[in-house]
């Protein structure tokens, strides 16, 4: 009776200090993954325009079949979360030793696809005979580092639920650092061309690996956890990871239909949704990490039983994500004439890029909400919920662009498409939230 107004007095800073604690180094290893592929191209661009294009066929490949798994860590961080709320780290770490299991599990799988299927895969994205080669060779060696990138999301989520975030981000620094040297090294050092790209991204990537497993390791042998397989803790991890699976293929799926329509627009339209959509990715490493700290904190309060500071730290991150959706969305208008210049100098590009600038800019604070309460669901362990939600924002989202070319709408209003896909996703998160059905408390949900 008495811990509620204690609580309630304390919350807001302490809540905050919680949040920046985990946001801030998130938002740094998000950054990080990024500029491996920023890298290569750089590397790979002075080869050769057929080089560049073959590793941008290939990279396309790649992180489809690694985003796909992104549940891995959302899954992992909320489980090893709870376990850590209730207390009992050894169960927290051998469940997420079951998450890295499965993520090599997985990724042994996707391997197999891939090898004999890359010269397939690589024609289904039409690219040509003089490019294809190059796309093949990139897509067939890095496919070997899989295994490693599948392990890199579950023991970032077993090192984000255990309420670390600065790990990640230092072995970001560290694996983005290795992986440039060693391109420098092989594709000109040793002459190795495409393949020397694809194999420092292979080493970069079992070295993160391997620096990941180290750690969690090395808390396992402290707190007496297993590091044995366990059928039946794999099975549960992949059971809860289903439904976040499907979230993802969704997701994917409005992000894919809104470039098919762009590209039906015309050359100009397609181009300016390009950099439209680098934007938006952009800004969403800064609301996902506040959804990291989101999934992380949420679980851990779950997990100890406290349902009163599950919500309250939910209503501070929300009013954190609709502040950092302003704050990004007038920044999106005041650096306009400095962003632009950077991507296009053709003026019909321009013009139809300003006005879908400004529905992105007027989308930030929805999606702040967004990012947050998908960060609040997901460490709560709500993962059915998700899957319903946006199964329901692709219904509503692929008739709505898809009338965009038949109507005679252009580019801003595919954009506004975009928004209303948004506003979809933040009224059925508000409405789970307010629910209150998501506060369910244990180590296990």
């Amino acid at each position: 009776m008495t811990q509620a107004p204690i609580a309630e007095k304390a919350t807001p800073r302490r809540h905050d200090r919680e949040i920046l604690a985990l946001a801030l180094p998130a938002f740094g290893a998000l950054v990080a993954e990024p500029l491996f592929l920023m890298a290569d191209s750089a590397i790979v661009g002075h080869l050769g325009t057929p080089q560049l294009a073959g590793l941008g066929v290939a990279a396309a490949l790649l992180t489809t079949a690694v985003s796909v798994f992104v549940f891995l860590a959302y899954a992992t961080t909320a489980a090893v979360a709870r376990r850590v709320g209730s207390g009992d780290l050894q169960a927290a770490i051998r469940q997420g030793m079951d998450g890295i299991w499965l993520a090599l599990l997985l990724g042994a799988a996707v391997v197999a696809v891939v090898l004999p299927t890359a010269p397939s895969l690589i024609s289904l994205f039409g690219a040509s005979d003089t490019i294809a080669p190059y796309a093949v060779t990139y897509l067939r060696i890095s496919a070997l580092g899989i295994p490693a990138m599948l392990v890199v999301l579950a023991a970032t989520g077993v090192i984000r639920g255990l309420q670390d975030t600065r790990t990640p981000l230092y072995v970001a620094i560290g694996g983005f650092a290795l992986n440039g040297a060693l391109n420098v090294a092989l594709v000109y050092g040793a002459g190795l061309g495409i393949a020397g790209s694809a194999w420092g991204t292979v080493v970069a990537q079992c070295a993160m690996a391997g620096a990941y497993l180290w750690v969690v390791v090395r808390g396992a042998r402290r707190h007496g956890a297993s590091l044995r397989p366990d059928t039946a803790g794999i099975r549960a991890c992949a059971q809860a990871g289903a439904p976040l699976l499907v979230r993802t293929l969704s997701l994917r799926a409005i992000l894919m239909i809104a470039t098919a329509v762009a590209a039906r627009l015309g050359d100009a339209d397609i181009a300016a949704h390009q950099i439209a959509l680098s934007l938006w990715n952009l800004l969403a490493f800064a609301l996902d990490a506040i959804a990291i700290a989101g999934q992380a904190i949420i679980g851990r309060y779950l997990g100890a039983g406290d349902t009163l500071g599950a919500q309250a730290v939910c209503r501070r991150m929300v009013r954190w994500g609709v502040g950092s959706g302003v704050v990004l969305g007038l920044l999106v208008v005041l650096a306009r004439p400095v962003f632009i210049p950077l991507f296009t100098a053709d003026p019909v590009v321009e013009d139809a890029l300003l006005p879908a600038l400004l529905v992105v800019a007027l989308a930030q604070p929805v999606c702040g909400v967004v990012f947050v309460l998908d960060g609040v669901l997901m460490g709560a362990g709500d993962g059915p919920y998700l899957a319903r939600a946006m199964l329901l924002t692709l219904a509503v989202f692929a008739p709505a662009a898809l009338l965009v070319p038949v109507v005679g709408g252009g580019l801003t209003t595919l954009w506004w498409a975009m928004a209303l896909m948004m506003l979809v996703r933040m009224a059925t998160l508000q409405l789970r939230a307010r629910s209150g059905r998501w506060l369910v408390a244990g180590a296990t949900r």
